[in-house]
């Protein structure tokens, strides 16, 4: 009976609906417009360059006062660093920082930050976000959390200070006690990896120890570096906090770098630098046009400009690059991720063999996805190169590239592929260590005899992808190429 009741009641306020109703609906409707036309205007492109620069003068400040080199952490970090003062990229998530969610990233180790603190004792990290937050849960969490992990693995039995410190304004003592419970589990995880930490040890004088600085706190103050006790570690974040981050005064945007590729353009932090007097004295309309320009220029740069290959150590015989990089009388075998010809014509090296093994495939999620059907391919291409090496060559090892339009995501996973199946822990060839599917047929007689029992698992590929983050810190694996790689290897 009620629910009838309630049908009732409104049936007749639909018919009787009055004018003052339509009205405050249609004036409800414009207030909408006029709002979302105002949160445009102030999150335009204009407005995050004029931010990012305000910022960007905060950060060298900092610099300034620390006299410690500049390090970005990606993707957002390098909108804030000048090119001239960037000495490096990391790239620590924050979703490793996350509530409940805490992590030590296995895939990004971020070894090449100890090579700078080594060289310099100290080093500035440069991160912003754009959520009303303080801090992004990268520097807060992330990278205490890496710093801590580090100190244990390298200097827990010297008697150092190996607590996890974080920003007593930020992380709660409840989360502090939650994240250190994990830490062993973390410096298990990172030991499984077997790094050489007695050359990573040889590059520090002492434990690394995470300060922060905001732009609405004063800076730490640091020991002398003749007497530092530890190695500075200056979590910078560049912007200042805004309580209603769209709704800022002077339309400052907190965190005007982030999530650029919602809003650049294909604008790049490179290119933002570069062209940085010209960007900002345009306006909204001649901004798309002249960003657009900028791109051109840059990619026929980049061409006639090929990066020099990475060599994966501790191979001799692994390297890594650019479509740009490709020189044929260099390399013993290519082995190539594109859609287009970027390679040439098919050539064959001595014996017959072909020289040059395409995957046509695209960048992107859909590329990575597309590789899972080529990577078998991997294995028959490349053994009887790597065999042809004999006792009188030895001292000249083949040399294989591995190649795609960025040299950052699809290359590594097809090197990751031939390290898993045809190298040794020291770097040496092994012989041809089958994926799992081979194996249980060559055991059921239905394959292929003379494969090797040894079973390739997730810490294999870890350890392998570990050789090719701490050669190649740009490296960027996405998740989608890395499964296909555990597809591939391990059926799974």
């Amino acid at each position: 009976m009620v629910l009838q009741g309630s049908n009732s009641k409104s049936e007749n306020s639909h018919s009787s609906v009055s004018t003052a109703s339509l009205i405050f609906s249609l004036a409800s409707q414009n207030f909408s417009k006029t709002c979302s036309a105002l949160k445009q205007s102030t999150l335009s492109v204009t407005n995050r360059l004029s931010s990012i620069h305000h910022d960007s003068l905060f950060v060298q400040q900092v610099a300034d006062h620390y006299k410690l080199p500049l390090i970005a952490n990606e993707r957002c970090g390098s909108w804030y660093i000048p090119l001239e003062r960037k000495a490096a990229s990391a790239y620590f998530k924050s979703t490793d920082g996350h509530q409940g969610q805490w992590s030590f990233s296995t895939r990004r180790l971020n070894l090449q930050v100890l090579e700078i603190l080594g060289h310099h004792q100290g080093c500035i990290i440069v991160d912003s976000t754009r959520r009303g937050k303080s801090m992004p849960d990268a520097l807060s969490k992330t990278i205490p959390i890496w710093c801590a992990v580090m100190n244990r693995l390298l200097f827990g039995d010297q008697g150092q200070d190996l607590r996890l410190h974080t920003p007593v304004t930020v992380v709660a003592p409840s989360e502090q006690s939650q994240i250190e419970s994990r830490l062993d589990e973390f410096v298990s995880d990172a030991k499984r990896l077997q790094l050489d930490t007695s050359a990573l040890r040889q590059m520090l004088s002492g434990p690394l120890r995470p300060l922060f600085v905001t732009p609405d706190h004063p800076f730490a103050e640091l020991p002398s570096q003749a007497h530092a006790p530890y190695h500075p570690i200056i979590c910078l974040t560049s912007s200042h906090r805004v309580h209603d981050a769209e709704n800022s005064k002077n339309d400052y945007i907190q965190g005007a770098g982030d999530d650029s590729e919602s809003w650049s353009q294909g604008l790049t932090p490179s290119l933002f630098w570069q062209h940085k007097d010209t960007l900002m004295s345009a306006t909204d309309t001649e901004l798309p046009s002249l960003i657009a320009s900028f791109i051109a220029l840059e990619q026929t740069n980049i061409q006639s400009r090929p990066t020099a290959p990475t060599l994966i150590t501790p191979t001799a015989t692994i390297f890594l690059g650019s479509h740009g990089s490709i020189d044929f009388d260099t390399w013993d075998a290519v082995v190539s991720c594109s859609c287009t010809n970027e390679t040439g014509n098919e050539n064959t090296s001595t014996g017959g063999r072909p020289k040059i093994l395409r995957f046509p495939v695209s960048q992107g999620k859909i590329g990575s996805r597309a590789l899972r059907s080529h990577l078998h391919l991997l294995a028959p291409f490349l053994q009887p190169i790597l065999d042809s090496t004999t006792s009188e060559d030895a001292a000249k090892p083949v040399k294989i590239l591995f190649a795609c339009p960025t040299g950052t995501d699809l290359a590594i996973g097809t090197a990751l592929v031939a390290l898993c199946l045809f190298f040794n822990d020291d770097g040496s060839r092994s012989s041809y260590l089958a994926p799992r599917d081979e194996i249980e047929e060559a055991q059921t007689g239905k394959g292929s005899q003379g494969v090797t029992s040894n079973i390739i698992d997730k810490l294999l590929i870890r350890r392998r992808l570990a050789w090719i983050t701490t050669a190649k810190p740009d490296a960027r694996p996405s998740r989608e190429t890395l499964q296909a790689v555990n597809t591939c290897l391990i059926g799974r």
